[in-house]
């Protein structure tokens, strides 16, 4: 009965945090996806403005920009200001989030071979820059966001400043913008979501959970303790 109603509880808290990970960024997928041929989201009218009102617009902004929050991140740390987790886990944490939508946006553009705006190569979709920038964005908010709402604010602003440059700049499709955000949340809630700390200096917080339990007629609680 107790493993039972352990098992329920645990499972019901894994929906619960995978439907939080995952339903913004899915979200912002599936719209780059519909925008990719669909009418009401003509990005090809976007495009055709752009080229009429700043035809030779280049900026190279968005090539530093897309790591302003890992930046900021590990400068913070270096003035004392403390992260959500120490500097190991938060290491880990990042690089395995960057491993992780590399995986996903390489095979991608191979895949779906997008021919770019300005021409130059069939690697449009997903925008690798918009899915960097957004990794960096959501690593800075989880490690800095719990301080104040206006780290979590730049942060992402930094990143959504980086895929309108990269609209601008000719190099992508509003499509390719919209999912590479999505990929770039994506992969680093995930990684958050199954890190299990093996590289923190020092041991992950102890959780205590109260779960009832029934046993020879009787009603009491069985106290679970997680390292």
């Amino acid at each position: 009965m107790r493993i039972e109603l352990e098992k329920k509880f645990n499972q019901r808290l894994n929906n619960k945090k995978l439907y939080r990970a995952a339903s913004t960024p899915l979200t912002l997928i599936a719209a780059g996806i519909f925008a990719m041929d669909n009418d009401l989201i003509d990005q090809e009218d976007i495009w055709e403005i752009r080229q009429e009102k700043i035809p030779n617009f280049k900026s190279h902004l968005d090539d530093y920009l897309q790591f302003a929050p890992i930046a900021a991140a590990y400068g913070l740390h270096a003035f004392g200001v403390k992260g959500h987790h120490r500097f190991g886990d938060r290491t880990m944490l990042l690089l395995k989030s960057e491993l992780l939508m590399m995986a996903i946006v390489t095979p991608l553009k191979k895949f779906t071979h997008v021919k770019r705006p300005d021409g130059s190569a069939f690697t449009a979709f997903p925008s690798g820059h918009t899915a960097q920038a957004f990794v960096a964005a959501t690593f800075f908010h989880k490690e800095y966001g719990h301080l104040s709402p206006w780290y979590s604010i730049a942060a992402y602003t930094a990143a959504s400043s980086v895929g309108i440059l990269r609209v601008l700049n000719n190099r992508h499709w509003l499509s390719d913008v919209l999912a590479g955000a999505g990929i770039g949340i994506l992969a680093t809630n995930l990684v958050y979501l199954t890190h299990r700390y093996k590289w923190s200096d020092k041991p992950p917080k102890r959780k205590l959970i109260a779960l009832p339990s029934y046993h020879n007629n009787s009603f009491g609680f069985v106290l679970n303790l997680k390292f």
